[in-house]
């Protein structure tokens, strides 16, 4: 591959901040370009798209959508940068599928409580701040990341009021929440998806205090894999800044797999599931 592709795939290996959505999204963006620009020969593509599918392999939206790129690109290999835009718009659809389904279970003056900081979930927020209808947002920091810092940023500029906490206060805020909300990496075969590490501990707290959990996960995200199966990504300990000894052995998996039964349900561009069937609101 060549320095512009390399630096193409390393700014999707690298980025441990955004939401898996947020990433394809512009993976895809820069990916057309590059076609674009560059017009690598077909055996150069297929590389780069190898590559590029399973460099986040926790975020299976990611490895999904260049898999439709990699179909429509055997379809149609003389236009490049535009079969990959027709993958970029069809996400963008469905991302804007689940905003339309995801409001309706929004009241007016709800206290919606999040857990790390996923591109959609940041949607929905612009989407009720555009049509002023008014909440409030209790955010976890995302410990080791801390994405929930930039969330709250964001929410700020927004105007939303916001209460950041810390990752071990998820149980003492969740009984003021009216619903939970979070994002989803990869929904798995065996009624289990993926997101950040966390969020099993939240969906257990909003569980028992009886406050409804909704998971926002498009159809990109569907996976054949089951949570036996499934490589949960790892990254370097020293982002835990532990104490140094040789007994000490910092981990640091950023991704936890959560099961259906665990949370309301979840909501897609096709609709809303729930988990039992009619069990919760």
């Amino acid at each position: 591959m060549d320095a512009q592709a390399e630096a193409l795939l390393s700014a999707l290996k690298n980025d441990h901040q955004s939401g898996a959505t947020k990433l394809a999204l512009r993976t895809l963006r820069d990916l057309a370009d590059y076609l674009d620009k560059v017009g690598p020969s077909i055996p150069e593509n297929e590389a780069l798209l190898t590559a590029l599918k399973h460099a986040r392999p926790s975020m299976v939206v990611i490895g999904n959508a260049i898999g439709k790129v990699e179909t429509r690109l055997r379809a149609q290999p003389e236009r490049p940068g535009e079969a990959v835009r027709s993958v970029l718009q069809q996400l963008e659809q469905a991302t804007n599928g689940i905003l339309d389904h995801a409001l309706a279970k929004i009241p007016d003056g709800a206290v919606i409580m999040t857990h790390s900081a996923s591109s959609v979930v940041l949607a929905l927020f612009r989407r009720l701040a555009r049509e002023k209808r008014p909440v409030s947002v209790i955010c976890t920091q995302s410990s080791p990341g801390q994405e929930g810092h930039g969330l709250a940023r964001e929410l700020d500029e927004l105007a939303v009021p916001v209460t950041l906490i810390t990752d071990a206060q998820m149980a003492l805020f969740v009984g003021r929440a009216d619903l939970v909300i979070t994002g989803c990496d990869c929904w798995l075969a065996d009624h289990h998806f993926i997101n950040k590490a966390g969020t099993r501990l939240l969906a257990l707290a909003a569980r028992e205090r009886g406050v409804p959990f909704w998971v926002l996960a498009d159809s990109f995200r569907d996976s054949p894999e089951t949570s036996r199966t499934v490589t949960l990504e790892e990254m370097p300990g020293e982002e835990l800044q532990a104490p140094e000894g040789s007994c000490i052995t910092p981990r640091n998996i950023y991704f936890e797999t959560v099961p259906e039964s665990l949370v309301s349900g979840r909501i897609s561009e096709q609709g809303v599931s729930l988990f039992p069937a009619g069990a919760r609101p």
